[in-house]
């Protein structure tokens, strides 16, 4: 082969590697707020409903040192619900297998989807309900008495006891 063939497809890699290596690695704050997954394929958050407890409040949470561990320290709108009777929506996270469920978690997240990044203690809340209920993939509304768990030994928050899930109108 004459040297003339090859010629283009040295000069066409020549100028493409430069493109290839110019890879910026992201800066942590672009990191955090870009995503690989695309667009069709992002979680959707919950709409919130009118007299439910939003997953925005139970999220204004922060984690401070005491001693040797980590507690949770709760804001001022997130210590008005502590004992309190509320709304609060969600996907059931069953904790075994079987079709009910009497203790499961609540989350802000579907926990169907391949692709969300679970969340934090705070995007969780444990349910221990009055009755057995069923387990589905689709949100469900629950109202029971919010309890705020300052030193829970598994790292949870928030449990809702007494739950009943509230029929939609």
């Amino acid at each position: 082969m004459s040297t003339f063939k090859w010629l283009p497809w040295v000069v066409l890699v020549a100028l493409a590697a430069p493109a290839a290596f110019a890879f910026k690695t992201p800066t942590r704050d672009e990191a955090v707020f870009t995503s690989p997954i695309p667009p069709q394929f992002q979680q959707k958050a919950l709409d919130e409903k009118d007299g439910t407890l939003s997953w925005r409040t139970l999220a204004q949470v922060t984690t401070v040192r005491q001693r040797d561990k980590f507690v949770p320290q709760f804001s001022q709108a997130v210590l008005a619900f502590d004992n309190r009777p509320v709304r609060i929506q969600g996907f059931m996270m069953p904790l075994t297998a079987g079709d009910q469920h009497k203790t499961f978690l609540l989350s802000a997240q579907s926990p169907s989807c391949p692709f969300c990044l679970p969340g934090g203690p705070d995007s969780l809340v444990e349910v221990q309900a009055r009755a057995p209920m069923r387990f589905g993939e689709e949100p469900v509304t629950l109202a029971g008495r919010l309890q705020l768990l300052r030193n829970d030994p598994g790292g949870m928050y928030y449990r809702l006891v007494d739950a009943t899930p509230v029929v939609a109108r």
